[in-house]
């Protein structure tokens, strides 16, 4: 898999745990009987009272913090750090004793040609864990004890895309706080707006575009990753009473269990036609030739430096390269237009060569974009999807949510080619919003 920039910053180790600040908060343990219900935890015995009431309420707007900014240093969480296979047992003994784990990773997709997970973070019983997945460590029994617990992430599909590719890794279940957010309609999802929001704790942006896979790891860095899954439990609580008094908890059930199945695929595997970026669909001639030689140059001296391809060069540069040579410009002036930073000398005669093997090339021995089984929508079906869109916007309005939560432009176009598949295409919350709507019941 190549670095996937995609999404999340992911980390790495260190080797002495943090010192604990007086009055850091509580940990958040599970409270008896709460293995029944594994989204609805904080208020486990509840829920019953709130499903058959079919109450709705108007969603809160995001008001200030209630609590004094304060920086990431401020409340320390102590920790352990695992980087010896002889730590492993207190954390595998924890495990035992729990049905519920916070969970994040870190890993190194801006840094490296194929991201690597590099650390585990992990809050259990109370205790945080963090355990560095490139020293050479016995994981085996941890992946087999945690397949088993109710997993408490934020934003997972990166992390279990991670976790799928690094060993076929399956939760048994998810609470993910931003899949949450998102059916509160929150304007800001990330874990960083949400910890601001809701505790007054700023993270320190550094550990965003960390080097995760660096050694020895910082202990700025170790207490980021520290306060990553701290508050997850305290979060998840104020989340659950608002989706709970909104009756959209089995919402999010369905959410977290379709992240699960979609996460088991890993990321996308490399195919012939990932060189088609951009505005590429406007080429031609033999601009189109340059883009595939270029692009290829651009992947192998990712490889060979060991760096994500942008820090080679923006895909932006290989366009305007290959739009040049589209207009007919002739090599020795496309080059006198390229920059390649520090590496200039190193790289520039590489992509000489490259640029003068795509204009020699004939376009017509390019690798053929694959065409889709499905026609294109008839005017009927154009028409049906309108309509269905026109449903959905309203709706969504008034449960003020993102319209796309409900159904993709891809998804209403499925259903407007086929509407009995509704329930193929999307979720039951989903389809039970449309289903009865005039756009499918035409008179």
């Amino acid at each position: 898999m190549r670095s996937n920039c995609a999404r999340k910053r992911k980390g790495k180790y260190q080797a002495a745990p943090a010192p604990s600040s007086p009055g850091a908060p509580a940990p958040h343990p599970l409270s008896p009987g709460q293995e029944s219900n594994p989204i609805g935890y904080f208020i486990a015995g509840r829920f019953s009272a709130f499903a058959g009431e079919g109450l709705h309420f108007a969603l809160p707007s995001i008001a200030p913090s209630p609590f004094p900014r304060r920086p990431v240093n401020a409340l320390l969480p102590t920790y352990t750090l695992i980087d010896q296979p002889g730590q492993l047992a207190p954390l595998l003994a924890a495990l035992d004793r729990v049905d519920e784990v916070a969970l994040d990773t870190e890993a190194d997709n801006m840094f490296h040609y194929r991201t690597r997970v590099c650390l585990l973070q992990f809050l259990v019983d109370g205790q945080i864990f963090l355990v560095d997945v490139l020293a050479p460590l016995p994981l085996a029994p941890l992946w087999e004890k945690l397949a088993t617990k109710h997993l408490l992430m934020h934003g997972s599909d990166f992390d279990l895309r991670l976790l799928a590719d690094l060993c076929q890794f399956r939760p048994k279940s998810i609470f993910d706080t931003m899949l949450a957010a998102q059916l509160l309609n929150r304007q800001r999802i990330g874990l960083a707006a949400l910890l601001e929001q809701h505790f007054g704790v700023v993270l320190d942006k550094e550990g965003q575009k960390a080097n995760w896979s660096k050694r020895p790891i910082t202990q700025k860095l170790l207490d980021y990753a520290a306060l990553d899954v701290w508050h997850l439990p305290a979060l998840r609580d104020i989340l659950t009473r608002e989706l709970a008094q909104l009756d959209r908890l089995d919402w999010l059930d369905q959410q977290c269990q379709r992240q699960i199945e979609s996460g088991l695929t890993g990321f996308p595997v490399d195919d012939e036609n990932d060189w088609r970026i951009g505005r590429s669909e406007r080429l031609r001639g033999r601009g189109l030739g340059v883009l595939h030689a270029v692009w290829h140059w651009r992947e192998e001296w990712a490889r060979t430096l060991d760096v994500p391809p942008f820090k080679v060069c923006n895909s932006d540069l290989l366009l305007n390269i290959a739009y040049a040579a589209e207009d007919g410009d002739s090599v020795e002036g496309i080059l006198a237009q390229v920059n390649l930073g520090k590496r200039h000398e190193r790289l520039v005669p590489s992509l000489d060569a490259a640029l003068r093997q795509g204009i020699g090339r004939d376009p017509q021995t390019l690798p053929r974009r694959r065409r889709s089984d499905q026609a294109p929508l008839t005017p009927a079906e154009v028409a049906l999807q309108d309509r269905i869109k026109a449903d959905r916007d309203r709706i969504a309005a008034g449960l003020t949510l993102d319209p796309t939560l409900i159904a993709s432009r891809s998804q209403l176009a499925q259903i407007a080619r086929d509407p009995a598949k509704i329930d193929v295409v999307l979720l039951p919350w989903q389809a039970g919003l449309l289903r009865n709507e005039p756009s499918l019941n035409p008179a």
